[in-house]
């Protein structure tokens, strides 16, 4: 997912193995979890002539968002659980916070 992020585009299989510099990986193991991750739709594929082309579904901010919700979901307080994470953000971390509900208050 990193390098499909990274990449801002449309990769091939062949084209993200070469990219995973610290793994040897055979082209079949690559397309493996490429398909996977297509089928738990966190990458969409095209076809381009016989190979498909990977792209992430979502935004790394969207997906992390999304994790995070998950997150929520899992406590049985979620006000406790959203308290302590506002206590535990920094400075300027609160203060985006701030902005953002700032501007969902003003829509």
């Amino acid at each position: 997912m990193d390098i499909l992020w990274a990449e801002h585009s449309a990769l091939t299989a062949r084209e993200v193995g070469r990219l995973i510099a610290d793994r040897d990986l055979a082209p079949t193991t690559v397309m493996t979890v490429l398909d996977r991750l297509t089928r738990k739709g966190f990458l969409e594929r095209t076809r381009d002539g016989r190979a498909w082309r990977y792209e992430p579904a979502e935004s790394r901010d969207a997906y992390i968002a999304e994790l995070m919700l998950e997150a929520l979901d899992l406590t049985g307080d979620r006000s406790a659980a959203l308290t302590r994470f506002a206590q535990a953000v920094s400075g300027p971390e609160a203060e985006i916070l701030r902005r953002a509900l700032t501007e969902l208050e003003e829509e």
